[in-house]
C-alpha cells in the first residue's frame, strides 16, 4: 500500500504509511498485524480440529490418520520416525512437505499434549519426522499426524519489533528503515558506518554484466541497497559474488538470510562452491542434504573438541545410572554434586564449540526467522543481505536487521509474489507489503538487473513487455534453448503453446479449493509426451497450478511411473526453474470468475520458469475477462501459437 492507502482490520480503519512520523506507530501497527496472523492461525487450526471430520482433514490434506511408526535412524543427535499405514498402502494426495512443522497425537491434538516434530521427507508410502527423542510406546497402537502453527515465528518478530522501537543500539539503520530521515535515497547512498572497521577494495569478478556490476559496486559502497532481479537475471549469483566480497574483506561475519529454507540453500551453496567459510544455521532436516555438511551440526560434530564432548557426555550417563542404584547418605549426595558439575561442563564446552563455529565463519545463513535463535543472542552483524526479500514480511525481514546492520543489502522482485500471509485481516491490514516494496514506496530506487538467461527468448517476450515495460534484454539465444521434442509445437522456433480447453471447473473434495479434470488430464498426456520421446528426464518437467486442489487431482491421475515428476502451486514455485513447464489453470466458468488468477504477480511467476518450453492449459473464455490474461491470449493468437492441432480441430 501506498502512503495514502488504509485498509479495515478489526472493524476499523488502520494506516499503513509508506514513512512513519513516529517509531512507536511502526511498532504498534505491525505487532497489532502479527498477532492477527497469529491468532487466526491458531483459531484456524482449532476449528478445524474441533469442527471438521477426519475425512475431511484428510481430503484437506492437512491429517494423517491410522499411522504405524517405528524408528528409522538418526539426524545429528535427533531421533528418525517412519510413520506409515499398514501393509504399505498408499498414503494418497496431502500437503506435508519437508521441514513443515506437525503435531504427533494419538487420537486428537486438542485433548492430550501433542508431540511437535519436524517433516524429514516423504514418498507416496511414508512420512519421516524428526524430533528430540522417540515417545514411550511408540510402536503400539497408531498415530495421527496434523499441520502445526509456528509460534516461535511470531515471539522472534514481536522482539524484532520491540528491539527497533526502544532505539538500544541494535538497529544502527532504525531512522533509515522507518523513513525517519528527511532524505531516504540520500540516506541510503552514504558510505556505511562499520564502527572503525576499514574496508579494503576488493575487484567484482569478471564474469558480471553491466547491471549486476553496478548493483554490486552500489551494495559494497551504500548503506542501504535495494537489488531488483526479474525472473532468470541472476540476483542469486549477484547476491554470492557481494556475499564473497564482504567475506574476503574480513570486517566480521556477514549474515546472509533468506525467507524460505530453498532461498537460504541457494546462497549456500554459491558460497560454497566460491570456497567462503559459510556455516548454516537451522534444523539439518530442513537442509538440502547435499549442503549438510555446513550445518552447526555438522561442524560441531567434526570439531576437535567433539571428542571431549562425548567423553563427558559418556562419563555423566555412566554416572547417572550408577546413582540410582545408590541408597541415600553421603556418597550419594557427592554422586549428585559431580554430576552437576559434570553437566556445566557439557554446556562449557558446547557453548565453546559453537561460539569458535560461528568466529571462524566467514558467513553464516540462515533464514529471516532463524536469525532469531538464541545461539546468536549477544552477536552483532553489521553486514547482511536478505535475498528474496519480496517474499519476507516487514516484520520477518527486521529479524535480521537489529542485530546490528550497518549495510544491509535486500535482493528480490516486487513484480512478483508477495509474501504470504494467513490471516486475511492481517492482509488488509497491509502485512503482505515486504520491508523492499515499502522502501521504494519510500523513494528509494531499486538498481533493476535487465539481462535474462533463463527463458527461450520466445517465453520471455511477453511477461518483458506486460510485466517489466520492455527493460529486460534476452541473454541467451534461441540455438541455446532449442524447443524440447515429445510436444507438437505450432513454431518450433517459438516453443510456447496455449491449449484451449473447455473443461468445467470443480469444488474440490475439501471444499477449500478448485480442480479441473479435463485440464488434469491434458497435462498427465502432454507430460507423457515428452518423456516417451525420451529427451527429458522427469526432474526437468515442473507441472504448475494456482490451485492446491488441482496439484492433488493431478498427482492422482498420474501413472506410477511418473510419480517423480515435481507438481507444485505457483506459490511454490517462485525462484524455481525447468526446462519445460506445463501450466493448468483450472477455472472455466459461466461467470467469468478467475479468481486469484487476476493477480499479475502470480502469472509473471507462472509465465517464467521454464527454459526451453512453455505449455499453458486453460478455458480462453473464462481468462479472457481478466485484462492481464487476455493480452497473454492476444500475445498467443497473434503469433499463431495456439495447440487447436492437439484437440483434432484445427
Amino acid at each position: 500500500m501506498g502512503p495514502g492507502r488504509r485498509a479495515c482490520v478489526d472493524g476499523s480503519e488502520k494506516t499503513i504509511p509508506s514513512r512513519f512520523k513516529r517509531s512507536q506507530d511502526h511498532h504498534e501497527a505491525y505487532l497489532r498485524l502479527i498477532r492477527l496472523e497469529l491468532d487466526d492461525e491458531l483459531a484456524m487450526t482449532e476449528e478445524r480440529l474441533r469442527n471438521w471430520s477426519e475425512k475431511k482433514l484428510e481430503a484437506n490434506g492437512i491429517a494423517l490418520f491410522g499411522l504405524n511408526a517405528k524408528t528409522d535412524g538418526w539426524l545429528f543427535g535427533q531421533q528418525i520416525i517412519r510413520l506409515r499405514l499398514g501393509s504399505g498402502k498408499n498414503l494418497g494426495s496431502h500437503r506435508f512437505r519437508q521441514g513443515d512443522i506437525v503435531m504427533l497425537s494419538r487420537s486428537n491434538p486438542l485433548t492430550e499434549r501433542p508431540i511437535e516434530a519436524i517433516v524429514s521427507n516423504r514418498n507416496r508410502n511414508s512420512i519421516r519426522v524428526v524430533l528430540p527423542e522417540a515417545p514411550q510406546g511408540l510402536r503400539k497402537g497408531t498415530w495421527r499426524i496434523d499441520r502445526g502453527a509456528n509460534r516461535v515465528a511470531f515471539d522472534r518478530m514481536r522482539d524484532a519489533l520491540n528491539s527497533i522501537f526502544e532505539e538500544d543500539g541494535s538497529a544502527p539503520m532504525r531512522e533509515l528503515l522507518l523513513g525517519l530521515v528527511h532524505d531516504p535515497e540520500g540516506t541510503a547512498s552514504l558510505i556505511p558506518e562499520m564502527g572503525g572497521a576499514k574496508q579494503t577494495r576488493v575487484p567484482l569478478p569478471s564474469d558480471f554484466n553491466r547491471t549486476q556490476r553496478y548493483a554490486a559496486e552500489s551494495a559494497i559502497n551504500r548503506r542501504l541497497t535495494l537489488i531488483q532481479g526479474p525472473p532468470g537475471t541472476g540476483k542469486t549469483h549477484t547476491a554470492v559474488r557481494i556475499l564473497e566480497n564482504w567475506a574476503i574483506q574480513d570486517t566480521g561475519t556477514v549474515l546472509a538470510v533468506a525467507d524460505s529454507n530453498v532461498a537460504v540453500d541457494n546462497l549456500l551453496e554459491g558460497l560454497l562452491e566460491r570456497g567462503v567459510r559459510a556455516v548454516r544455521l537451522g534444523q539439518p532436516v530442513k537442509v538440502r542434504e547435499s549442503l549438510r555438511v555446513a550445518t552447526m551440526d555438522a561442524r560441531m560434530e567434526s570439531h576437535e573438541l567433539n571428542k571431549e564432548l562425548i567423553e563427558e557426555i559418556e562419563r555423566n550417563e555412566k554416572l547417572s545410572r550408577r546413582i540410582k542404584g545408590m541408597r541415600g547418605g553421603k556418597e550419594k549426595g557427592l554422586a549428585h554434586r559431580d554430576l552437576s558439575r559434570g553437566w556445566k561442563e557439557v554446556k562449557r564446552l558446547e557453548s565453546q564449540i559453537r561460539d569458535d563455529i560461528l568466529d571462524r565463519a566467514q558467513v553464516l545463513c540462515c533464514t529471516c526467522i532463524g536469525s532469531g535463535h538464541v545461539l546468536l543472542d549477544g552477536r552483532r552483524f553489521s553486514r547482511v543481505l536478505l535475498d528474496e526479500a519480496t517474499q519476507a514480511t516487514e516484520p520477518a525481514a527486521l529479524v535480521p536487521l537489529v542485530k546490528g546492520a550497518r549495510q544491509i543489502v535486500l535482493v528480490g522482485d516486487h513484480r512478483q509474489l508477495p509474501p504470504t500471509v494467513i490471516s486475511r485481516r492481517a492482509e488488509a491490514g497491509g502485512l503482505g507489503r515486504s520491508l523492499f516494496e515499502r522502501l521504494v514506496d519510500m523513494g528509494i530506487t531499486p538498481l533493476l538487473l535487465n539481462t535474462q538467461y533463463r527463458m527461450h527468448p520466445s517465453i520471455s517476450e511477453f511477461p518483458n513487455s506486460q510485466f517489466y515495460g520492455g527493460m529486460l534484454e534476452d541473454g541467451v539465444s534461441e540455438s541455446e534453448r532449442e524447443a524440447p521434442p515429445g510436444m507438437l509445437w505450432p513454431d518450433w522456433d517459438a516453443p510456447l503453446s496455449f491449449l484451449p480447453v473447455d473443461g468445467d471447473e470443480l469444488l474440490s473434495p475439501d471444499g477449500a479449493s478448485k480442480e479441473n479434470a479435463a485440464e488434469a488430464a491434458w497435462v498427465v498426456k502432454i507430460l507423457m509426451g515428452f518423456v516417451d520421446e525420451g529427451g527429458l528426464e522427469l526432474t526437468d518437467i515442473g507441472i504448475v497450478t494456482p490451485y492446491a486442489g488441482q496439484v492433488r487431482a493431478i498427482r492422482d491421475m498420474l501413472p506410477e511411473t511418473m510419480q517423480g515428476v515435481e507438481v507444485r502451486t505457483v506459490d511454490g514455485y517462485q525462484g524455481r526453474e525447468k526446462d519445460v513447464i506445463i501450466f493448468s489453470c483450472v477455472r472455466s466458468n459461466s461467470d467469468g470468475n478467475v479468481g486469484f488468477l487476476s493477480d499479475r504477480r502470480r502469472l509473471n511467476v507462472a509465465l517464467t520458469r521454464s527454459r526451453r518450453g512453455l505449455v499453458v492449459i486453460g478455458n480462453p473464455d473464462t481468462l479472457r475477462n481478466d485484462v492481464n490474461w487476455r493480452a497473454w491470449i492476444e500475445h498467443v493468437r497473434s503469433r499463431k501459437l495456439e495447440a487447436w492441432h492437439l484437440l483434432g480441430t484445427a
